[in-house]
């Protein structure tokens, strides 16, 4: 359940250990820069996995990482954070909401994000916001400074495992350089994947609204985003639909139908993600019918969020 649907585990040796702790914390931070997306659902269900599988969740509200990305003013911030703290009871997830700010400013903190600067240069910690970063080519020097708050971070809220998407992983790697310069032991990093722009190309972005779903999307323009998305039949590369319903939809539900009319065989009955991924390399699905499916499925999820 840990590992399932992740791109990469990093000392994944180390999780049995974890397992005998009575509540062993693991975490996931946020900007709250916008609405919450398919993007943050995929992190969010992973973190239900840790949670059934006994982890204590903490999820960081990081207000002052979103503020210093350049992603917002405090007024901007704080509205959005309350927003995100109802979205994620909502989806289930019975977790410790933290503000970044709330622990950021103590002189402990500061002590070991300034140690932290010491051990780092500008080029360093640049490379480790390469995937993260807005206008990475005119960074601004908060921009560096946050690479080594979410290292910092990690320490002063005691986190045994990190969950996160895959383009944190750069940060993560410095992390792993420096955690001995501030007294903490190495977690372990459970990085999933992307989801791909729904034009078929890059990662979903909140800079390009015709590129993800959120969960302000109406019922409608949900299933008018999904039937123009990239789709492409036959082959599992840079398919938004097919990553959809790995990563979000079978997770949360026992099986997926495909409806269809009897003409073209009827409907079909998915137990698991690789008996459609395999189905669809067939052609047996039809990208349409898939998508259809993938619509209605969504709806299900996010409706009650968007309430």
């Amino acid at each position: 359940m840990i590992k399932r649907n992740t791109e990469e585990v990093i000392n994944e040796k180390d999780i049995p250990e974890l397992l005998k702790k009575k509540k062993p914390v693991a975490y996931c931070g946020y900007e709250t820069s916008g609405p919450i997306t398919l993007g943050h659902l995929v992190t969010i269900t992973k973190l239900l996995d840790l949670q059934k599988a006994g982890f204590h969740i903490k999820v960081l509200f990081a207000d002052w990482h979103t503020y210093l990305n350049q992603k917002g003013d405090w007024d901007f911030i704080k509205k959005q954070t309350d927003i995100w703290k109802k979205g994620f009871k909502e989806v289930g997830l019975n977790a410790e909401f933290i503000l970044g700010s709330s622990f950021q400013r103590k002189p402990e903190y500061m002590d070991d994000v300034l140690r932290l600067a010491t051990k780092t240069t500008l080029n360093r910690g640049l490379r480790s916001m390469q995937q993260v970063a807005r206008d990475i080519e005119n960074a601004k020097i908060s921009q560096v400074i946050y690479p080594l708050m979410q290292i910092a971070d990690i320490k002063h809220l005691g986190i045994d495992l990190v969950q996160s998407g895959i383009e944190q992983r750069k940060i993560h790697a410095l992390g792993i350089e420096l955690f001995s310069a501030i007294n903490y032991k190495t977690p372990v990093f459970v990085h999933t994947p992307l989801i791909s722009s729904l034009k078929g190309s890059g990662k979903m972005s909140s800079s390009e609204p015709d590129s993800l779903i959120s969960i302000t999307d109406s019922d409608e323009n949900i299933k008018n985003k999904i039937k123009k998305a990239h789709c492409p039949e036959g082959t599992t590369e840079n398919n938004p639909i097919l990553q959809i319903a790995q990563l979000i939809i079978f997770p949360r539900f026992n099986e997926f139908k495909v409806q269809r009319d009897k003409k073209f065989g009827g409907d079909l009955t998915f137990k698991d993600y690789k008996e459609l991924e395999k189905s669809f390399l067939k052609k047996e699905v039809h990208p349409l019918d898939l998508k259809n499916a993938v619509s209605e499925y969504l709806i299900k999820i996010i409706s009650p969020i968007r309430k």
